[in-house]
């Protein structure tokens, strides 16, 4: 089945659709994007999703992107496809065609939406730390961008090592984030989740579990996650995934206590409210 793709407001059969050689996401990653949830054929917290995206497109200095015609775009392609279980909508918006270099042209932006079913993923996670560390303070610092070059290296390293996502530490040498999740630890018994001044992504999942179970935001050591109680990563596709193993080496419980209860709460205010 092939489901239409929406590109700069017109909706496409995906072999007919096509973006510029010269547009610069492709050229140079100048670009952002978001991935939203799909729950049984509808968007899960998609106001959230679209104000993240204005905001990493200002902080990109891009132009601030149409989000009305963005969510119309979203609500087509929705309608098109069949009414999933579990999917995803991935949203992409960049500056455009421009020149061979890092310079913007001045053709306009464009604007991509285009959903999928996705799979479940598994019970609990296996991470690994990576030796490449976030920089806390870097332009991009906490930005979703399309410059994703050191997730994918990052990614495929934690494969390689039988995991199945990366976990970055900062310059700092505190915890940070995964290449496509926030991470969270028990220790002495409090739920702690890195701030976002550890360089990570203020991630949707993150702000609800925050906000619906508690915890606090810290900045804690690296080596704090190899000593965890308890650790889950949360994302848009995953909301909980309680972590089992750290480079090999397993953690006390998965879930633990604190973890099964956000996951519990997580799903049942998530099942009441999908724009929450």
């Amino acid at each position: 089945m092939n489901i239409p793709v929406w590109v700069n407001g017109e909706l496409i059969d995906p072999a007919q659709a096509t973006v510029s050689v010269f547009d610069h996401g492709l050229m140079v990653g100048d670009g952002v994007f978001e991935t939203i949830k799909i729950v049984d054929g509808e968007s899960f917290a998609l106001t959230r999703h679209l104000d993240r995206l204005t905001l990493s497109a200002q902080r990109m200095d891009l132009p601030e992107p149409d989000v009305e015609a963005i969510a119309e775009g979203v609500a087509k392609c929705l309608a098109a496809a069949p009414a999933w279980t579990l999917g995803r909508i991935r949203i992409t918006y960049t500056s455009g065609p421009g020149p061979l270099g890092s310079d913007r042209g001045d053709q306009g932006t464009t604007s991509i939406v285009i959903v999928d079913e996705q799979k479940p993923f598994p019970d609990t996670a296996n991470v690994a730390v990576v030796p490449w560390p976030r920089n806390e303070r870097g332009a991009l610092s906490g930005v979703k961008s399309t410059s994703y070059g050191d997730n994918a290296k990052a990614l495929l390293h934690a494969k390689r090592q039988g995991a199945g996502e990366a976990i970055f530490g900062n310059l700092a040498g505190d915890l940070c984030e995964g290449t496509g999740s926030n991470i969270f630890i028990v220790r002495d018994g409090r739920l702690i989740t890195p701030t976002l001044a550890s360089g990570c992504l203020a991630g949707v999942t993150r702000a609800l579990v925050l906000e619906w179970c508690g915890g606090e935001e810290t900045d804690v050591p690296l080596q704090a996650l190899y000593e965890a109680e308890e650790a889950f990563l949360t994302s848009t596709t995953r909301d909980i995934q309680p972590i089992g193993l750290v480079d090999g080496t397993a953690l006390p419980t998965a879930p633990g206590p604190i973890t099964a209860k956000a996951m519990r709460i997580f799903a049942e205010r998530a099942a009441a409210d999908l724009n929450p």
